[in-house]
């Protein structure tokens, strides 16, 4: 699959002096390169209009999100950095994770008038459930689904007034399963240059047993004949490859240097002044979705960075 990504990519420079930001956009950042000991990184390379600009910091800071920002890395490879910059532990672009994640929507017999999304969500069986010792995921209930989300993973040439119909009566739900830290799971670069991604599904049983959970409680709480459709007219699908909205674990953290891309600050740990702060510094990916985890992290690091340059 083309991971690559559409949306420019934002190059940041604080002016600290002034106390403000410079946004620059319509600029793509393509390469980091580094001091000839190759400990530091001392230009950033980007293309704007068409036009090569270069910056230059104490610190730089990479937040793509984990497959852009390892693909970053992987494109500056030098020759002190042959495999890719801050790559000595080969794991750079490897372990990629995205969850496993199911929309499963419920046809009702009757409208859905709900405007609010994600009012709740259950974590019973997170850990795992009597039957099943090992870990299922989370149910979240979405609320509405509109056509045009539906109509993203539905197969070519479904007829709109289908999809309307699931949007009205359809009662969606969220569920949501750890994907395991596989290293052939990856981003990767083609001989031109091109993000390739690389994913295969694991850990899939216990996906599937949390789709039969939501159908089971649903019977068990008697709604499936009163307000919904015969089960088997349950509608599901799974995310497909190019939903990279849970993207995670490219440049995991860690102490040791051989098993890790970045330190427990998420600095590399083979540069002085390079740190990434995206979903990338996941070890494993859990089974909820991760923004919050990412802006708690950021905020985390800001503080260390906010006392590095004091």
């Amino acid at each position: 699959v083309n991971a690559k990504a559409d949306a420019d990519v934002l190059c940041v420079r604080p002016a600290l002096e002034r106390g403000n930001v410079a946004i620059h956009t319509r600029t793509k950042v393509v390469r980091l390169e580094t001091d000839a000991a190759g400990r530091n990184v001392s230009r950033v390379v980007a293309e704007r209009d068409g036009e090569r600009v270069e910056y230059a910091a104490d610190v730089v800071v990479v937040a793509a999100g984990a497959i852009n920002s390892a693909a970053l890395l992987l494109r500056s490879a030098s020759e002190r950095h042959p495999n890719g910059l801050g790559n000595g532990s080969g794991l750079v672009g490897r372990n990629y994770m995205c969850h496993l994640n199911t929309m499963l929507i419920a046809l009702s017999r009757d409208a859905n008038p709900t405007l609010f999304h994600k009012t709740f969500a259950l974590t019973d069986f997170y850990f795992g459930a009597d039957d099943f010792p090992y870990p299922l995921g989370l149910i979240q209930l979405m609320g509405k689904a509109h056509a045009e989300v539906l109509a993203v993973g539905a197969p070519p040439g479904s007829p709109k007034s289908v999809l309307r119909a699931l949007s009205a009566r359809g009662i969606p739900f969220w569920l949501t399963s750890e994907d395991l830290p596989d290293p052939e799971n990856r981003v990767a670069l083609d001989q031109n240059g091109n993000v390739r991604l690389h994913y295969t599904p694991n850990n899939l049983e216990g996906h599937e047993r949390l789709s039969a959970k939501v159908k089971e409680l649903l019977a068990k709480a008697g709604m499936n004949m009163k307000h919904l459709l015969p089960a088997n007219l349950y509608v599901g699908g799974r995310i497909p490859i190019a939903g990279v909205a849970h993207q995670c674990g490219t440049t995991k953290f860690g102490r040791d240097p051989k098993t890790s891309v970045l330190d427990l600050d998420c600095k590399s740990h083979e540069l002085d002044n390079l740190y990434v702060v995206d979903g990338g510094f996941f070890p494993s990916s859990s089974a909820v979705n991760p923004a919050l985890t990412i802006v708690a992290n950021a905020l985390r690091v800001g503080d260390r960075l906010a006392e590095r340059l004091r």
